[in-house]
């Protein structure tokens, strides 16, 4: 038997003012907070096949590139569509080095951690 990802991780700032963007974005909901971390997941809850997002509170600065990012395809919209809502939600261009010629979008959260938005709709 394999294992599946449950949970990732983000480190980040102020995860109160981060949760509210990312529950946007994903259609997630928040499902715990400590005072510290905020879990946000899917409306059912911790289990199904969507990973719950962990935004963990961290005074540590980021050194360099995110050694892992999220990829992210809308599910009921084109990339163009889906890139406005994200640029509306409050995600931003970033520069990474691409040419302009790739079929993906590279956005920053509010924090700044980077992800891609592909041109692939899903389901």
């Amino acid at each position: 038997m394999a294992s599946r990802i449950t949970e990732l991780v983000l480190d980040c700032r102020e995860p109160e003012q981060l949760a509210p963007f990312w529950c946007e974005v994903l259609g997630y909901v928040v499902l715990e907070t400590d005072g510290v971390d905020i879990e946000i997941g899917p409306p059912e809850g911790f289990g199904g096949l969507q990973p719950i997002l962990v935004l963990s509170r961290s005074d540590q600065p980021s050194k360099g590139k995110m050694r892992l990012h999220l990829d992210l395809s809308a599910t009921d919209r084109d990339q163009d569509a889906e890139l406005e809502r994200l640029l509306a939600a409050g995600a931003r261009h970033a520069d990474v080095g691409q040419t302009g010629e790739e079929p993906w979008y590279v956005l920053a959260d509010p924090e700044g951690n980077e992800f891609c938005l592909l041109r692939t709709r899903v389901t």
